[in-house]
């Protein structure tokens, strides 16, 4: 031990410890220059700002400063097609020359969706249910329905649309809905060879009733009259207003022409 302690006062100890220590940071010096040689450390170029252009724009810029490029597309709905709206690495990075750039773009193809089942809902129902396919309500209308706002059809581009069928996702779409105030037209029914009585019953349950009532040809018999010819007839209307007249002329035999 006092040898070891008597050598490292010696001088030959010293000039050994300063040669190694001089030699490590050559070594050291060596390695930090010559990794930034390789690495051409500091050179390289700024990346321009490319999102928010259109993707024709960012690759003719890119191509023009020598840049690689990969794209890559979504979808999203109010987006213009094209648009660049992500970009790696971000705009005014340093980078080396041929270095890869990678564009995120909206699509220009909508995906498609099966439509939803939204008839027989109400409206703020088939709007929630609409929102999450991506699809948008454009114009709305109504028409005679006993239930108000029910979505009773849906067209796109004037087209009808049913349950499942394929529509581009952000698609606008048309809404039918009822009004609630019920239908205002029934079917006029043919009343031919019923009797008076028959006649008011059957008019009864189409919400229409009877208007004026008269008689052709001898009348022998009121009950058992029957009605021969009707104001509107079923030839001239397949639909009337609801409460509307219907006038009848009825007759115990054939009738006189």
């Amino acid at each position: 031990m006092n040898k070891f302690l008597a050598y490292l006062r010696t001088d030959t100890f010293r000039k050994n410890l300063i040669i190694a220590i001089v030699s490590v940071i050559v070594f050291l010096l060596v390695i930090f220059f010559s990794l930034r040689f390789y690495t051409r450390h500091g050179e390289g170029q700024p990346v321009p700002k490319l999102k928010g252009m259109n993707v024709e724009e960012a690759v003719e810029l890119l191509e023009a400063q020598g840049f690689n490029y990969q794209i890559d597309s979504v979808f999203q709905v109010g987006k213009a097609p094209g648009l660049v709206i992500e970009q790696d690495p971000d705009a005014h990075t340093n980078v080396k020359a041929n270095r890869t750039i990678y564009l995120t773009i909206i699509t220009r193809n909508a995906p498609e969706v099966g439509f939803p089942n939204i008839f027989e809902m109400t409206f703020l129902e088939a709007r929630a249910v609409l929102s999450n396919y991506g699809i948008k309500i454009g114009d709305t209308s109504y028409t005679s329905d006993i239930v108000r706002d029910r979505v009773l059809e849906a067209t796109l581009k004037g087209r009808t649309i049913s349950t499942g069928q394929q529509v581009p996702k952000g698609s606008v779409i048309s809404l039918v809905l009822g009004d609630g105030k019920g239908a205002s037209e029934v079917d006029l029914p043919d009343l031919s060879g019923s009797t008076l009585s028959e006649a008011r019953f059957a008019l009864k349950g189409s919400s229409l009733s009877v208007g004026m009532v008269t008689y052709e040809g001898l009348i022998s018999d009121t009950t058992g009259a029957r009605v021969i010819r009707q104001y509107p007839s079923v030839d001239s209307l397949n639909k009337v207003s609801i409460g509307s007249k219907v006038d009848l002329i009825l007759s115990n035999g054939t009738p006189v022409e």
